[in-house]
């Protein structure tokens, strides 16, 4: 699997990582000779679908395990959860640059020339734990990420980028349109109830026809790609990419007209992968100079068999599963129920391959020999441990030191490998095992659009300020705005009549597809994972149907 998220992710999560890492937690340790540093691991453990026809290139989704990786938060750790991963489909482009000049890609990554097509858009996110996550509280977060221009801009909520910054997206930045009127949809990523253990969450990607293809702002295609999620206590569409968020690079660089998401099918890639991004670790050296290492536990739910599960019952999507449907009832005619047909799904096999797990650039042995990447009997996708635990987690070793070199090196040299090692292994005189790492900050700097300006007020909420106080330890505060009226509308320049019309399509969509019908396939296998429950709101008198929440703020619960 190519690096994309983990070869951008370093430039800006490295300087993250690097700050939290000295905490006062860390300063209050007792003194020994160990040094915290980052890049303690790093890989995918990756799953691939074999390819489909191309008609099955207009949506994709799977079911992903849910479970708490780490026993407690810690600071500048990211690891994603079996998450997707969505691009463009330029295969027909062998020549002309996607990325402008002045791009991260085009300026320093010259491997991905000619074209940058690689790079240039992708729909990613999924579940994980991310190094800018400000609110902390044990399992993983849901959150959706679109790059769409190159990685230059990521956007992953109605108002706020990949938590990169406290401030939302500048108006003509901002990309994501909520559909739902009863789910919130907060900056920081949607967390879980109770606590998870293997429990699943349906998520599926698919283009809609929510409204025609335009020549202003710029071209724009005709793809909405729709977030549709399948957890006990949500299901349905949560929130669209506006296809002017695609089509906006081809302003200011014309050869990126008609490329993007919003004129494109998919690739046809899916990846329902684990990407092990941002670990940190605690390193010191014996009195021969052998390196010694230290990471956090890394624990995963499993079976009597041995088995954790990370992805299952991928599937690919035609016209035929929804598009078809929203279209016909866009031109009047009957309410689809949502439900995807079956017909116009496909169940593609899925393959794996062997994890090049690494630490400080250098290989390690020992991980992938217990957990090794499978591909169950029922199709499923995920790690058979040749050792679990009686406690119902298998766990990564922890400790690791220099190993094996290449030949004609010696053991600890430069390119050789780490090995895995026991606890009892590790020279007492080092420290390691008495080490902790640092907690994220206890007050992590709130997310807030307020006071709302711009395109958060004109036209503006019509209902508000209200709050919810989440299981993550933070506030969030939302208004109500009539859907055309949220803040991602302002740059699109719709007419009054391309206004009303989508305003229409989403009214009924509110009245003929409630959170409790049926839209993605129930899993073959396991139960499904619940949303916290004060994520959930009911609208407010008057605005059933029409209206949806948006949040203007996410802050640390008070005392």
């Amino acid at each position: 699997m190519e690096p994309t998220r983990a070869t951008h992710s370093a430039v800006n999560i490295a300087a993250i990582a690097l700050a939290t890492l000295a905490g006062p937690e860390l300063r209050a340790q007792p003194p020994v000779d160990a040094e915290l540093a980052s890049r303690g691991l790093h890989g995918y453990i990756a799953s691939r679908a074999e390819r489909v026809p191309a008609e099955f290139h207009y949506g994709a989704g799977f079911y992903a395990s849910v479970w708490p990786l780490i026993p407690r938060p810690i600071a500048g750790f990211q690891i994603g959860l079996p998450s997707t991963w969505i691009l463009p489909d330029n295969s027909d482009n062998t020549t002309e640059p996607l990325c402008p000049p002045g791009t991260l890609p085009r300026d320093s990554w010259p491997e991905r020339g000619p074209t940058y097509d690689t790079v240039f858009q992708t729909l990613e996110g999924g579940l994980g734990y991310w190094a800018g996550n400000r609110f902390h509280y044990g399992p993983p977060k849901f959150s959706m990420n679109g790059t769409t221009d190159c990685y230059t801009n990521e956007v992953a909520s109605p108002g706020w980028s990949f938590f990169y910054n406290s401030r939302p997206l500048a108006d003509d930045r901002l990309g994501i349109a909520q559909i739902s009127n009863r789910l919130l949809i907060p900056p920081d990523g949607l967390p879980f109830s109770g606590a998870p253990s293997g429990e699943l969450l349906g998520y599926a990607y698919m283009a809609l026809p929510l409204t025609d293809a335009r020549n202003a702002p710029q071209p724009t295609g005709g793809f909405s790609w729709t977030l549709f999620l399948n957890a006990a206590n949500f299901k349905g569409p949560l929130a669209y990419y506006i296809p002017e968020c695609w089509s906006r690079i081809s302003r200011d660089h014309p050869p990126a007209a008609g490329r993007g998401l919003d004129a494109r099918i998919a690739s046809g890639r899916v990846d329902g992968s684990m990407e092990i991004n941002t670990v940190p670790k605690f390193i010191a050296r014996d009195e021969a100079g052998m390196a010694w290492t230290k990471i956090p536990e890394l624990r995963f739910p499993v079976d009597a068999s041995g088995r954790t599960t990370l992805v299952r019952d991928v599937a690919l999507y035609s016209k035929a599963a929804l598009y078809d449907a929203v279209l016909a009832w866009r031109r009047g005619g009957e309410a689809p129920k949502g439900a995807f047909a079956a017909a116009g799904t496909v169940r593609p096999k899925v393959a794996t391959g062997r994890v090049g797990y690494r630490q400080d650039e250098r290989e390690i042995d020992g991980i992938h020999e217990l957990a090794t990447p499978t591909i169950f009997d029922d199709g499923a996708f995920g790690l058979q441990w040749k050792a679990p635990s009686a406690d119902g987690f298998a766990r990564f070793p922890q400790y690791f030191r220099d190993g094996a070199a290449k030949q004609g090196e010696k053991d600890g040299e430069k390119d050789g490998k780490r090995v895995a090692v026991d606890a009892s292994e590790v020279p007492e005189s080092l420290g390691l095992r008495e080490r902790e790492f640092p907690s994220p900050s206890a007050k992590p700097e709130p997310y807030s659009a307020e006071p709302l300006a711009g395109a958060w007020a004109k036209p503006g909420p019509v209902a508000g300020p209200f709050t919810a106080k989440l299981v993550d330890g933070s506030t969030v505060t939302y208004h109500w705005y009539r859907f055309i009226d949220q803040p991602v509308f302002a740059q699109c320049g719709f007419s009054d009549a391309e206004r009303a019309a989508l305003q229409s399509l989403i009214e009924r969509m509110h009245r003929a597809w409630p959170i409790d019908g049926e839209y993605l396939a129930p899993p073959r296998a396991g139960t499904l994972a619940s949303f916290d429950s004060n994520l959930f709101v009911t609208p407010p008198k008057g605005m059933e149907v029409g209206f949806v929440p948006i949040v203007v703020r996410q802050e640390i619960t008070a005392p």
